[in-house]
């Protein structure tokens, strides 16, 4: 009996979480609260067009000048920046919908490709794969086999179980000795809990018990079920899930504050790529008109505007 109780539990756990995923069937709103969803799963509305521009495609290498294709590799488990539609095969997102522009300024076809997290960076590095739109933060390490070229800000915050019953904070001690989940390769996995940890054995406690997972969808699946206290990632991710579950989910506030820098990110190409200079063009024309915020507000991320893009060497 206890035995099925628990596969019972963690079944109805993964049904909610395919509900979130499948954000079509939820219908409402958007990661704000905000646009209602069209039939795909997006907020409704559609994105102004571009056009290419000429001085960015001055910049491609020779024989894409004339129009063709290029990858982007992109982790499709992760709402409402790059995930499958209600038809579980079509991409669409906040960084799907960049990437598209990008390719419209570029005179480009961009074909997104489903890459496991941990299997972009060396997936771009090997040049199986053109670039990545993945909410990828610019560290030294990326740096050292990618040029990165700024796109928007993000943000890091946790989600817990309705109510937050263990009153959890990322502003105090609380996750400390905690079952606290986070994403391979990430940010959070790499640096924040990190952080987070050594405070909490500096005052004497129990460092977070980190449970890294490679997808925010089994992480939730595993928050329902009970089985983790918690799951910290990207604050566009997290107030995804919450506004999709409001019944079973809470993002807790404030986000993380970093010891140092800001919540910069961007898109990822290989290093010293002849295509880093046409992408960066094209992201500064791109934010120069009114298509790159409608597409952020389009899925409840305004706040994460940037004025101008850099490219990171």
């Amino acid at each position: 009996m206890r035995v099925a109780t628990k596969l019972a539990a963690v079944a109805s756990g993964a049904a909610l979480v395919m509900t979130i995923s499948a954000c079509g069937s939820v219908g409402g709103a958007d990661a704000s609260g905000g646009a209602s969803a069209g039939a795909d799963g997006a907020p409704a509305g559609s994105l102004p067009h571009v056009q290419p521009d000429p001085e960015a495609v001055k910049l491609l290498p020779a024989d894409l000048q004339k129009g063709g294709s290029i990858t982007m590799a992109a982790d499709l488990h992760y709402p409402p920046t790059s995930f499958l539609a209600e038809d579980n095969k079509t991409p669409i997102g906040y960084n799907v919908d960049i990437a598209h522009l990008l390719g419209e300024k570029l005179g480009l076809e961009v074909e997104v490709k489903n890459v496991t997290w941990d299997g972009v960076i060396p997936g771009i590095a090997s040049r199986r794969y053109d670039f990545t739109a993945t909410n990828m933060s610019p560290t030294p390490e990326r740096l050292k086999v990618l040029n990165m070229i700024t796109y928007w800000a993000a943000g890091s915050s946790l989600v817990v179980a309705k109510g937050n019953p263990l009153k959890l904070s990322l502003a105090d001690q609380s996750l400390c000795g905690k079952k606290i989940a986070v994403m391979t390769g990430s940010t959070q996995q790499e640096t924040y809990v990190p952080e987070i940890s050594k405070t909490c054995q500096t005052n004497g406690a129990e460092a977070v018990d980190a449970v890294v997972l490679p997808n925010v969808q089994g992480a939730l699946t595993q928050l329902a079920s009970k089985r983790i206290d918690g799951v910290f990632s990207d604050t566009s991710q997290m107030g995804w899930a919450a506004k999709q579950q409001p019944q079973a989910f809470e993002l807790v506030s404030p986000q993380y504050k970093k010891k140092e820098g800001d919540d910069i990110v961007a898109l990822g190409v290989a290093k010293d790529s002849p295509l880093a200079p046409a992408l960066h063009a094209a992201m500064q024309s791109l934010m120069a008109g009114p298509a790159y915020k409608a597409t952020l507000e389009k899925w409840g991320l305004g706040t994460g505007a940037i004025p101008t893009s850099e490219l990171l060497k």
